[in-house]
């Protein structure tokens, strides 16, 4: 079938699964291109299919040649439909790792569930080399989580909490300009976004792998995390969202003791605002993320998922010659890994803060990045790329 790109709200409907595998093919010519990585073996990724999730596997397969797993939920094709572009994204990936020699395994389903992490607790035992496994990435995003036990389920929101939030935001579709109000989160709202996006089931995972015996010596773990400008914290940092990222931090806390004894570690890692699908969807988020792409342009500083996640293992968790000597690794006072140190940079959150009072729908295109922002969200569904011929016909099988 030949497709197009269907936007509905926020979100692509559509993924074009030609221009997916072209994007996993240039973040792993990336990788290759940087040399390899004194880096982990064999890897668990838990939200693989987009975003950092997937940067994060690639870079640690093409990288470091690592064997890894990769868990998510994504719909597959069907025979007049296209999968989503994280379903393509994991296929690419699969076939471009085995060709490599490499141990490429994927689940595709609840990661919230008991099921799914029996399934790949058997995965470790039956395909990686030893039954174990040195790192596990958690880059979960969801809009909801059933709980394994009770059965009941929660939804997160991205709100803020106390007072209304008011502020500027746009449509990156109409490229209008306009003010927003989004009132405060209830407790209940709080407390299930917390469920949803903080660190309990991370600690959930941690747990059954350590039970099961295949947490290796010197294992680490990371999770992703964002604090952002002053102009986003009551919808971000101080609102929901950031209730449930303190729990990520402390159940981090809470893993550091339980892996103690196998000097393993866990770490947050706090990354730049990128163009993502779940990104795309929070008010004011499109705006600012359009003033700082041409900032950070301008000054050679930007960055995507692939040069980050690059970044983050090659120059701060893997250093060469201080492999798993977690003592070494920088972090601020919070003990966070902090890959945002561009995007927070004194110079680039100047200009932006000179920016925002003036933008408008009449200036947008002149004073930001907003044709960017736009390439970028459409790139993640496989579209706007001009190698792709995008009036052929495809299988979406």
């Amino acid at each position: 079938m030949i497709v197009k790109a269907k936007v509905r709200g926020f979100i692509c409907t559509t993924a074009h699964p030609v221009g997916c595998r072209q994007n996993v093919q240039d973040q792993i010519n990336y990788v290759t291109s940087k040399g390899p990585i004194d880096g982990p073996k064999r890897v668990l990724v838990i939200g693989s299919s987009t975003g950092y999730g997937l940067s994060s596997r690639i870079t640690a397969a093409f990288g470091s040649k690592a064997d890894t797993i990769g868990v998510f939920y994504e719909k597959a094709s069907s025979e007049n439909k296209t999968g989503t572009a994280g379903w393509y994204n994991d296929k690419a990936f699969v076939e471009f790792a085995k060709n490599a020699g490499l141990v490429a395994e994927s689940v595709n389903g609840d990661a919230f569930s008991h099921e799914v992490k029996a399934q790949v607790i058997d995965l470790i035992k039956g395909k990686m080399p030893g039954g174990m496994v040195d790192l596990i990435v958690y880059s979960l995003a969801s809009p909801r989580r059933i709980d394994p036990d009770t059965k009941e389920i929660y939804g997160s929101v991205i709100k803020p909490i106390g007072a209304p939030y008011v502020s500027k935001t746009c449509d990156f579709h109409t490229e209008v300009v306009s003010d927003v109000t989004i009132e405060p989160a209830s407790e209940k709202e709080i407390t299930e976004t917390i469920a949803v996006m903080g660190g309990q089931d991370w600690l959930l995972w941690i747990d059954a792998m350590k039970d099961a015996g295949v947490l290796a010596k010197n294992v680490a773990t990371v999770a992703y995390s964002y604090i952002g400008p002053v102009v986003t914290h009551a919808v971000y940092k101080d609102g929901t969202i950031g209730k449930a990222k303190q729990d990520l931090e402390n159940s981090a806390a809470k893993i550091n003791l339980k892996l103690a004894n196998m000097n393993g570690h866990a770490f947050i890692s706090v990354n730049k605002a990128l163009v993502t699908q779940a990104s795309s969807a929070i008010p004011v988020v499109p705006l600012y993320i359009s003033l700082l792409y041409k900032a950070m342009k301008a000054k050679g500083t930007h960055e995507g998922c692939i040069e980050q996640m690059y970044r983050l293992y090659s120059e701060r968790l893997y250093v060469k010659g201080n492999a798993c000597n977690w003592s070494k690794i920088s972090v601020d006072n919070a003990k966070r890994i902090r890959m945002d140190d561009w995007e927070m940079d004194s110079s680039i959150q100047q200009e932006v803060d000179k920016l925002w009072p003036i933008i408008n729908s009449e200036n947008i295109l002149e004073i930001s990045d907003l044709k960017g922002y736009q390439q970028e969200f459409f790139k993640l569904f496989g579209f706007n790329r001009s190698d792709v011929d995008y009036d052929a016909d495809v299988s979406v099988e």
